[in-house]
């Protein structure tokens, strides 16, 4: 984009976890931010009055509508070769035959190079304009990464993932020079000084990381002023191992409360069987979940009762988590979110299940808010940057029939209708455009 562009047409964002915003008017982006916006008739005064001379006006069909770019919580960017394969085993089976061979391949720095870019356009294209990556145990194979974020303008944070306790695989590194390595990852992340993207402290796992790794990265965390980002109750055996190794904890959430892991910078992924206990801790630690559907229940781990979450008060967001997830675009995750939450309901919790617009703000705002950013993205209001999903619901050779038959009986409707057949039946064919800080970055 140029620096200053105005859409005028629909547009729609969740301005909560409550309440969907469907708009018809103008929004107006200066050097990546949203300065203005308001209704067609402000649009049209203050366009006679010349007030728009100087942008791009961009009018929307009325197939059209602007929604928020998606953000994924959770994802290995290292795992995108395996994507569909091996999700007939349970997880940690899953991790010693698919996942730890494959990711010992990102010592080669041209082959992460390779793999990093495609991931990066992959994601741009289905619409993930910010996403939290797990990289690999290497430093300059996680350096690809970030590389591949800031070639393709997509907004991040990038994790080199820290493991010390031994595997079979022999993907472990000890605990000098995992804590060397992220200090040093760290630096160089920052160095870049470029506001879309930030360093993430990652331990794997207390599987792999025993609590003199963990508390060391917390310190390194604490230090820089970074996130931090793992895993936590994604499957029965993993908790009973965890438990089996740390016999001094209660729980899975205490080995990481014990290693100052737990705080308001921190994210989990899945939380599927965490106890009454342990939602209470992380709720008054102010911890965030990404919830993973698609692979919790492709490898059989359970069903993540996000409402009961979400009652207390514990922020949550989506992930893909390809690739245990086989689908690296949110809009799966968003159409999952509501199965999983459906099935716990017909399982007999009442009032379990998430609709679209709840489900739609867990991949927008509610993300934007799991990772901090709800300052900066997540929703339009003026003063955060353009992040954001130019669609078009009836696009030629989409997924999506228009038929001579409405239901509708208003623009608003409409555009609401447009909104949810997206969620429900869209695709990236839908995406037009991809803009992240305001710049239009959907290259393939």
């Amino acid at each position: 984009m140029t620096r200053k562009h105005t859409f005028v047409g629909a547009y729609a964002h969740s301005d909560n976890k409550r309440q969907l915003s469907v708009c018809f008017g103008f929004l107006t982006i200066e050097n990546g931010k949203i300065t203005q916006k308001g209704s067609i008739e402000e649009f049209e005064e203050l366009l006679s009055a010349g007030k728009f001379s100087e942008h791009i006006v961009i009018n929307l069909s009325d197939s059209q509508l602007i929604i928020p770019g998606f953000i994924d919580c959770h994802i290995h960017a290292p795992q995108f070769p395996n994507i569909g394969l091996g999700l007939d085993r349970p997880l940690l089976e899953w991790l010693d035959k698919y996942t730890f061979p494959l990711e010992k391949k990102y010592s080669d720095t041209v082959f992460a190079s390779k793999v990093y870019d495609q991931v990066v356009q992959r994601l741009l294209k289905n619409g993930t304009t910010t996403a939290c990556y797990f990289g690999s145990l290497h430093l300059d194979g996680t350096l690809e990464l970030v590389k591949s974020v800031l070639k393709y303008h997509q907004r991040a944070f990038v994790g080199k993932v820290s493991m010390n306790l031994q595997n079979d695989a022999g993907y472990y590194n000890s605990t000098e020079k995992e804590l060397q390595d992220t200090e040093e990852f760290v630096q160089k992340v920052l160095d870049y000084k470029n506001e879309l993207i930030q360093p993430v402290v990652t331990p794997r796992f207390a599987v792999s990381c025993d609590h003199q790794l963990l508390s060391g990265l917390a310190m390194i965390a604490n230090k820089y002023g970074c996130s931090m980002q793992s895993h936590v109750c994604e499957n029965l055996k993993e908790i009973n191992y965890v438990l089996e190794i740390n016999p001094r904890c209660k729980s899975y959430c205490e080995v990481y409360d014990k290693s100052k892991i737990l705080h308001e910078k921190c994210i989990m992924a899945h939380a599927v069987h965490l106890t009454d206990e342990e939602i209470d801790l992380l709720s008054k630690k102010g911890v965030s979940v990404a919830h993973c559907p698609a692979s919790n229940t492709r490898l059989k781990s359970g069903l993540c009762p996000v409402r009961k979450l979400l009652d207390n008060n514990i922020v949550v967001g989506l992930g893909t988590d390809v690739s245990g997830g086989d689908s690296a675009t949110i809009l799966d995750a968003v159409r999952r979110t509501m199965d999983v939450s459906t099935c716990l309901e017909l399982q007999g919790a009442d009032n379990y299940s998430l609709d679209w617009k709840e489900a739609f703000y867990l991949a927008t705002l509610g993300g934007a808010k799991a990772l901090n950013l709800d300052d900066k993205i997540g929703n339009f209001e003026v003063g955060k940057d353009f992040d954001a999903l130019l669609i078009d619901a009836y696009a030629p050779g989409g997924p999506i029939d228009e038929y001579e038959y409405t239901v509708d009986e208003n623009k608003e409707e409409h555009a609401v209708s447009l909104l949810q057949r997206f969620i429900y039946l869209g695709d990236d064919r839908n995406i037009l455009q991809v803009y992240v800080k305001g710049k239009s970055v959907k290259t393939i």
